[in-house]
């Protein structure tokens, strides 16, 4: 099963990816394919360079070709984007500061770098 996780709620990167979701992914025992994950709002943080446990989600979406999206208006707001929020959805807005597989967007980018490997499930956490 191919599974895409969408982090919304206060800490669920440093809490949910940090020690569970995150853990089990390097230690291969998740039982599931993650395509991808998508950040919103604080969460975003954790994509920044330098970010303990965004280098190693680094690591593990380079090995498994996983997309790793912030929402560009999220990452706009604490810099780790160029853009402008006129720009938010056009696929313009550009990420910075951020780990290598970063990319920002919204549900339009999402959808198209999903498009090929679609999920069967969507989880929110």
């Amino acid at each position: 099963m191919k599974v895409a996780y969408i982090f919304k709620t206060n800490m669920a990167s440093t809490f949910q990816l940090a020690t569970m979701i995150l853990p089990q992914l390097e230690q291969n025992t998740q039982g599931v394919e993650v395509v991808g994950m998508f950040f919103f709002d604080e969460n975003a943080n954790v994509l920044r360079k330098g970010n303990e446990t965004g280098e190693r989600l680094n690591k593990i979406a380079k090995e498994h070709g996983m997309l790793i999206m912030a929402c560009n208006q999220c990452a706009l707001r604490r810099d780790l984007a160029d853009g402008d929020f006129d720009q938010c959805g056009t696929g313009n807005v550009q990420p910075k500061n951020m780990i290598e597989v970063g990319q920002v967007g919204c549900f339009p980018q999402l959808y198209s770098s999903l498009g090929g490997n679609m999920p069967n499930l969507v989880i929110t956490l």
